[in-house]
């Protein structure tokens, strides 16, 4: 998710839109198997879909899958959004989520059908909104299933770089948690990617990034650091003497900029 904004349209969630809700009054109408939708297995279904951490390990006492430290690091080019990566098939580019969750809902809830597809580049895992007005609850959810869709590419052979996301303070201090969560399944001196795109526009959001980035940085002791979207030196500067930063435009800016990939 690009918006680091307080709205609650991440609970928008898409697929219960417009779904006849039951009053509890009256039964529902008799359908014959012909006439019943097709049914999708939920999240919940067999318990937060386990086949994706199959074999992993798991990082702290919340049991988030690690998605482990790749023997090279790769560096990709430019990160081209996962609904425009048709535009670009450079394997050079790296696929990244950095868009609303329902532009790539199709990977969250069916990883498997894309395997193939993101073995042919690098591949950022996905960056699952975590609103900081969200309930705690789903902000670990959501870097849960962040965590666990990266480390199922990996175990498949996909190239993947871990998405750090981090909400309010609760994500990145132990005020509430004995870990500090937005940094759990991503091992230390590592390849990782972040997001300013919408996450920088007033004080507030650079208090709360400013913050995130410093424990980040602490925790993790990342040695590459990919920064989708601007990357303001005020905000930087302190880390760059340990710290190799990428810097990639973010897709709109691209736009306006004439700098868009070539169509293949």
């Amino acid at each position: 998710m690009t918006s680091c904004e307080l709205h609650q349209d991440a609970f928008d969630i898409p697929g219960l839109r417009n779904v006849p809700v039951d009053d509890g009054d009256q039964p529902p109408a008799a359908q014959s198997p012909a006439q019943r939708p097709a049914r999708h297995n939920a999240t919940i279904d067999d318990g937060m879909n386990p086949e994706l951490v199959a074999g992993a390990d798991f990082d702290g006492v919340l049991g988030i899958p690690i998605i482990k430290r790749p023997s090279e690091f790769i560096i990709p080019s430019d990160i081209i959004p996962f609904s425009k990566r048709n535009r670009d098939a450079n394997p050079d580019l790296a696929v990244g989520f950095y868009e609303m969750d329902t532009e790539f809902a199709d990977v969250l809830i069916t990883p498997d059908q894309f395997i193939d597809e993101f073995r042919q580049r690098p591949l950022i895992s996905p960056d699952c909104s975590l609103y900081r007005d969200a309930p705690l609850a789903v902000q670990i959810a959501n870097t849960y299933k962040s965590r666990a869709i990266g480390y199922y590419y990996q175990s498949h052979g996909v190239y993947v770089i871990p998405q750090i996301r981090w909400g309010n303070s609760l994500t990145y201090t132990a005020e509430a948690l004995p870990e500090r969560l937005a940094f759990l399944g991503v091992e230390k001196h590592s390849i990782v990617a972040i997001g300013t795109y919408g996450c920088i526009r007033t004080a507030d959001d650079k208090h709360e990034f400013q913050a995130g980035l410093d424990a980040m940085m602490e925790i993790l002791e990342p040695e590459i650091v990919l920064v989708y979207g601007p990357m303001p030196k005020p905000i930087f500067k302190p880390y760059a003497h340990n710290t190799t930063f990428k810097q990639y435009d973010d897709w709109t800016s691209r736009i306006h900029g004439g700098k868009l990939p070539s169509t293949h």
